[in-house]
């Protein structure tokens, strides 16, 4: 272990508060730069002592915060990024002891058999597995610094921006599920009350199953201890007894397919993200193994075997949803095992994510065989909800380029492939020439006023820094109020009855409320013409003014209610979305948008008069962006068109289109 904490350059860009290139451009100019203590040369590290000292002998030292404080003490504990997830664990381990009455219990890792013979085995909500480390009477630093960011953010908070911070230091050693593709795989399972996840990682599938609030347990296994320590600590602060809820959370050390921590358990709905590349998974030892009830998985089809053990922790008529590699849809070494699955009605949906990524969705075989498969080729995470919610109501679904219920029987051919863009239907040709003509000009006419939108705006002559104002203080004397969205929908999704809620990607993307809900309770905000709404994602930060009444503010959303006697709203929109504000208001999290602490952002004092003159610039780059994003969409719609058009004989080219002779580039 290090005697000192080290710092990577993207640290030393965050405790001096710009961006990585400036610290890059420092090492090159300054010859007194701190010279690297360790890593590599391409991602070296350097002693933190020294990198504050330069800092504040150049002034450009900041204020430690307390997170970035809490970030330093683990990485000195850890000695190097491959310990830092039990240094980490055992910090969090020491946050539940605080949150739960001091309750922690120590488990066997992987228990035997007969030590879980049914889900009345499960340990109960108040039992947390600790290692005996962290039983330690006197904490570590580290822990301190842990405690103290949870005593100012709270627990749950304080331990999901650490993990983020982990699994960006882990880097390509490894990753975690993506929180959209969680939250999409955690719908398509729909709601449940026991969810389990058999590699489970750090958790990110059983958060995404407990946001939908019906969960009341949640049970997970992974190999690796350290990841199944975090995954233990992180479900406990967020919905075990540290967090105050009657959700029962029991995570289990040990390999799913050659060491079963739960045997004897079924769920309401399995979720699971595989290790795959694991090819060693066990072939030779379980071909006997009774989980193989649609047949033996061939040795280099691991996948195939993950499918069948998320199906043996199903219940009758529950859900399983695997994410697939898509070469396991049409490897030939498969195909019986396939054919099985479809047969017996276990499989109900193929969905294609992109040319790599599939997800299967399962249920466990209960009363009649359907007769038709779910196929979908599209990565939009609503659409695919929608279809496959409305796909058991319309057993002959067929949307042509994108989805449809291919019937089983077509399938059980010779290789029983079940990639999802074959058995699609071609988009109809008969308005493929007239859709052409109207979508080429509406962008002609779009493109003739993109010049017109962009603002009018010069160098300044004082290029002097303007005095500026915390948005905290505004708040403060009154010149504006800050309001927050619930953290989560606890409320009924509304259909087409709701009202429209504003999303995280409706204000990075400039459009309207695009999702609905009934809100169950008055924690709800009603957004009003002239709100100022703030968004952050783990790469995007965007502010927005809204122009209409009505909305809901969705969750993790910030809103900034002004007096627009004192501030502009596009004003204060537009400097809120600038670079140096994304990075000190913003603070990642492993979930699917960053918590905005809006309260830290900055905007300059200006007279409002001037304010305006600047708000009518901002305003007109947002109607840019806005028609620009329009300009995309319609050039690609055109340009499937084109194909379409030509491959259908409905679009020629027209007279003198083609050059006599390409230009020589």
């Amino acid at each position: 272990m290090q005697d000192e904490a080290t710092v990577s350059a993207t640290d030393i860009a965050r405790l001096a508060g710009v961006g990585r290139a400036a610290v890059s451009n420092w090492r090159r100019r300054h010859p007194d730069f701190p010279q690297p203590v360790g890593g590599t040369p391409i991602s070296p590290v350097f002693a933190l002592p020294e990198v504050e000292s330069w800092l504040r002998d150049q002034g450009k030292l900041r204020e430690l915060p307390v997170e970035e404080w809490a970030w330093q003490q683990l990485r000195a504990e850890a000695g190097d990024d491959l310990q830092l997830g039990g240094v980490l664990a055992r910090a969090g381990e020491a946050l539940v002891r605080d949150h739960s009455g001091g309750t922690v219990s120590t488990s066997p890792a992987v228990p035997t058999p007969s030590a879980v013979p049914s889900p009345s085995a499960v340990p109960s909500p108040s039992t947390v597995q600790s290692s005996p480390a962290a039983t330690a009477a006197n904490r570590s630093g580290a822990a301190e610094a842990v405690a103290d960011l949870a005593a100012e953010w709270g627990a749950s908070p304080a331990f999901e921006f650490l993990l983020g911070r982990y699994w960006e230091a882990q880097g390509r050693r490894a990753s975690a599920t993506p929180p959209e593709l969680a939250a999409l795989m955690a719908a398509l399972a729909g709601d449940a009350e026991t969810v389990l996840d058999p590699a489970c990682g750090t958790g990110e599938l059983l958060v995404a199953a407990a946001e939908r609030g019906s969960a009341r347990r949640l049970l997970g296994q992974d190999a690796d201890s350290e990841t199944a320590a975090l995954a233990t600590v992180r479900l406990a602060l967020r919905y075990g007894t540290a967090a105050g809820t009657s959700i029962g959370t029991t995570v289990r050390t040990g390999d799913s397919l050659r060491a079963d921590a739960l045997p004897g358990v079924t769920a309401d709905a399995v979720l699971c993200d595989p290790p795959f590349h694991v090819r060693t998974w066990g072939h030779e030892e379980l071909t006997a193994d009774p989980r193989w009830e649609y047949g033996l998985p061939p040795r280099l089809e691991p996948e195939l075997a993950w499918v069948q053990h998320a199906l043996a922790h199903v219940a009758p008529g529950g859900r399983a949803v695997v994410l697939m590699p898509a070469v396991a849809a049409g490897r030939r070494s498969g195909r019986r095992i396939r054919a099985q699955l479809l047969r017996s009605g276990a499989l109900r949906a193929v969905i294609a994510l992109s040319a790599l990524q599939h997800v299967w969705v399962l249920r466990r075989p209960e009363g009649g065989t359907p007769t038709t498969l779910l196929m979908i080729d599209d990565a939009d995470r609503e659409t695919i909800v929608a279809t496959w919610e409305a796909y058991r109501d319309d057993p002959d679904h067929d949307r042509p380029g994108v989805s449809r219920a291919v019937p089983i029987i077509d399938l059980l051919d010779e290789d029983v492939d079940l990639t999802p863009g074959p058995h699609l239907s071609v988009t109809g040709s008969e308005r493929t020439a007239e859709r052409f003509l109207e979508t080429h000009e509406r962008l002609t006419a779009l493109l003739a006023r993109l010049g017109g939108l962009l603002p009018a705006v010069r160098p300044s002559a004082d290029r002097g820094e303007s005095p500026s104002v915390l948005v905290a203080e505004l708040a403060r004397i009154g010149h504006l109020t800050i309001h927050q969205a619930p953290s989560r929908r606890d409320s009924d999704e509304g259909g087409a009855d709701g009202l429209p809620l504003l999303t995280v990607e409706d204000v990075i993307e400039g459009r309207p409320a695009s999702a609905r809900m009934s809100p169950s309770d008055g924690r709800w905000i009603a957004t009003r013409a002239g709100d100022v709404v703030i968004a952050a994602t783990a790469h995007r930060f965007a502010a927005r003014v809204v122009e209409a009444d009505g909305a809901l503010l969705g969750p993790q959303l910030s809103l900034l209610r002004i007096d627009p006697e004192r501030l502009d709203p596009y004003f204060l929109a537009g400097v809120l979305g600038s670079s140096a504000n994304a990075r000190t208001s913003t603070v990642q999290t492993t979930g699917t948008a960053g918590r905005v602490d809006i309260r830290r952002a900055r905007a300059p004092r200006l007279p409002i008069e001037e304010q305006r003159r600047y708000g009518v610039a901002f305003r007109r780059m947002a109607e840019f962006e806005s028609a620009l994003r329009a300009t995309v969409s319609l050039g690609e719609q055109m340009a499937h068109l084109l194909a379409d058009g030509t491959a259908d004989g409905t679009l020629v080219p027209a007279p003198g289109e083609v050059p006599a002779a390409w230009p020589v580039i």
